[in-house]
């Protein structure tokens, strides 16, 4: 959990304002399930960068914090995602907004729930309450006992 607390510090650095955090959950690996579990969390923030902008700064951000990338749903030390970006839809090499797997994954929609209910998926055209409504992934989210982003 020291990771989301050193992204939140180096978040705070850039251009972007944290609006409001959820719980921190510990989660089922997902993907390669053969790996601990992780810890999630879902942000929503403010901020005057461009979406290619932010990505490219998040990625930095990782990287400081010792993120190497060498093969998909490998453990990591962190993992900042775009779930949403105002109501925009990007499909560029690199950039895929929304999140195209945020609506098969409990550990993305039960953050996200806790803290948007009613934000609107701008492709699937549903609530985050509905996607988690008829979401088949099944794994395991536990909320800890933790203060939220907003207390840090």
């Amino acid at each position: 959990m020291l990771n989301l607390e050193q992204a939140k510090t180096a978040i705070e650095q850039i251009d972007i304002e944290v609006i409001s955090g959820s719980s921190i959950y510990e989660t089922e690996a997902w993907g390669n399930k053969s790996q601990a579990a992780f810890y999630n969390q879902v942000c929503q923030i403010k901020t005057f960068l461009d979406p290619s902008s932010l990505l490219k700064s998040l990625l930095a951000i990782e990287k400081s914090l010792g993120r190497e990338r060498k093969q998909k749903w490998e453990a990591r030390i962190i993992d900042i995602d775009v779930l949403f970006f105002n109501n925009e839809i990007i499909n560029e090499v690199g950039l895929a907004i929304p999140h195209p797997h945020l609506h098969e994954r409990r550990f993305v929609l039960i953050p996200l729930v806790e803290i948007a209910p009613n934000i609107i998926h701008p492709v699937l055209k549903k609530t985050s309450a509905e996607l988690l409504n008829q979401l088949t992934d099944n794994s395991r989210v536990t909320a800890l006992n933790i203060p939220s982003w907003k207390a840090f």
